[in-house]
């Protein structure tokens, strides 16, 4: 890495820098798309079955999976396509993680590349942790919003469209479960006191309640509520962490 006088890169190298970073990142996420199209078949069965067994269905012939579609005739490459790339991206999530820390970590000072460290090796498994969720709730998120259709119609299903709804909810309970790791972290930087995160803690829980309306995919009362509770829960959890760190601190 080339440097200027004084330890600063000049700009053009950080260009270089970046470009070599998201090549690597690239090569990663394509990696782990080629064992994301080995697994497709799995994948699918296992997002289709809030709504049907594809698996009972090819056996039985009984065609009890009529309610799920693929348009077109690119349609089943187009979405084998996009499930692989979608798997790549979960799989390496730890090597491009690396790869943008590495290439913030330079302008960092000793403390605040520790910081990143851990930050990056807690959110992983808390961002995991509510997309599983997301995705264990699916089922319930599926009967409830299927439920409004009349017994008089078919609801056809077309899978790119449902495959979008469940990256939502995955997304959307993934990332809302980074808010304690977020609120902890900034607590660590001293940037932000757990008096300063717990003392507005109604403004929290209307906050908590109103992101949980807008950006819930299904705005069911039973998703939203699933969501809603553990996020609660967890903030109060980081607001205590961050008093038990505070408290240390001034011990020190």
């Amino acid at each position: 890495m080339v440097t200027s006088e004084g330890g600063r890169m000049p700009l053009l190298e950080h260009f270089r820098e970046l470009r070599k970073r998201v090549v690597r990142a690239a090569v990663a996420i394509l990696v782990g798309a080629g064992f994301g199209w080995v697994l497709y078949p799995q994948v699918v069965n296992a997002l289709a079955k809030p709504i049907c067994d594809l698996h009972r269905s090819r056996l039985t012939g009984l065609g009890n999976c009529g309610s799920l579609y693929i348009n077109g005739v690119l349609g089943p490459l187009n979405l084998q396509v996009t499930v692989a790339l979608i798997l790549g991206v979960i799989f390496s999530a730890p090597l491009w993680l690396y790869q943008f820390w590495a290439f913030v970590a330079p302008g960092l000072h000793k403390r605040e590349k520790k910081y990143s460290i851990l930050f990056i090796g807690i959110a992983s498994p808390f961002f995991f942790g509510g997309a599983y969720l997301g995705y264990r709730i699916l089922p319930l998120a599926v009967k409830a919003l299927l439920g409004f259709t009349p017994s008089s119609l078919n609801n056809l299903v077309r899978f790119d469209d449902y495959l979008n709804f469940v990256l939502r909810l995955i997304l959307v309970f993934g990332g809302a479960f980074e808010l304690p790791v977020i609120l902890v972290a900034l607590n660590m930087a001293g940037v932000l006191s757990g008096r300063a995160i717990l003392k507005p803690w109604r403004l929290a829980i209307f906050g908590i309640a109103f992101f949980t309306a807008a950006f819930s995919p299904t705005g069911d009362p039973v998703t939203m509520s699933l969501l809603a509770v553990p996020l609660i829960a967890l903030y109060f959890g980081a607001g205590a962490i961050a008093m038990l760190n505070d408290s240390r601190r001034r011990k020190r």
